[in-house]
């Protein structure tokens, strides 16, 4: 998998990842940079040095901001690890769960939100959604190194799984209670729907509560990173 840009390198880096090689820009002059490279060398990564054009043509979207880095594919996890991170923290449980987010740019912002705001772990379906990819990595600025994420065949198997546990499964759709006024604090999981159809029935069915974002613009919906984001502060607010 191809890292690229200073913050998602900087990251990989701090976080562990295995990286293969990192690839600078010749002739730069960036401090970022340079420290970069010398936290690679620290760590006896292998670190060589190109033209520009070298880099575009690794380069996933063009953004590289003069560094890549060539580490082994994204590694999941496994929902049970989730549920015993927060076990091993001494503190509630606080998980999300991703139904059909399709869009790397929002799961890679979700990422980095939930890394932000203390989120235990992610849990992704591996069908129609977005997984891991370079894509999400640079978009999360590099949290991927320290978020916890599952992938699962059912989210619905998994949403019985995380009841078993007492769990609250919380839906964050347009016809619940305003999310404000709701009881967020314990062991919770927050489900948020892909950015078209939401939250399949279903899944919302399953949950034990459905919230929602009052809004009061023309435009009855939020992008699905921005509404994340929402719901997640008011969650971590409300634990304190």
């Amino acid at each position: 998998m191809i890292i690229e840009g200073r913050n998602a390198v900087r990251e990989a880096i701090q976080g562990g990842a295995t990286i293969d090689r990192i690839i600078v820009i010749k002739g730069y002059t960036d401090n970022t940079i340079s420290m970069l490279v010398a936290k690679a060398k620290q760590n006896n990564l292998r670190v060589d040095y190109a033209e520009k054009n070298v880099l575009e043509r690794f380069s996933v979207d063009g953004h590289h901001q003069g560094i890549i880095a060539f580490t082994s594919d994204f590694e999941y996890c496994e929902v049970e690890d989730i549920i015993m991170s927060a076990k091993e923290k001494n503190k509630p449980h606080f998980i999300v769960l991703l139904d059909g987010i399709e869009d790397p740019h929002n799961l890679g912002s979700i990422i980095r939100a939930c890394e932000c705001l203390g989120v235990d772990g992610i849990i992704i379906g591996r069908h129609r959604a977005a997984s891991v990819n370079e894509t999400v990595v640079k978009t999360s600025a590099g949290a991927t190194q320290y978020v916890k994420i599952a992938r699962v065949v059912n989210i619905n198997d998994t949403i019985r799984e995380l009841k078993e546990a007492f769990i609250k499964v919380v839906a964050v759709d347009m016809d619940g209670e305003p999310i404000s006024k709701s009881n967020l604090d314990g062991d919770i999981a927050l489900i948020i729907g892909g950015e078209g159809e939401g939250i399949k029935r279903l899944t919302k069915d399953l949950a034990d509560s459905v919230v929602s974002i009052p809004m009061s613009g023309k435009i009855s919906s939020m992008n699905a990173s921005v509404a994340a984001g929402i719901a997640l502060y008011e969650c971590r607010r409300q634990r304190g």
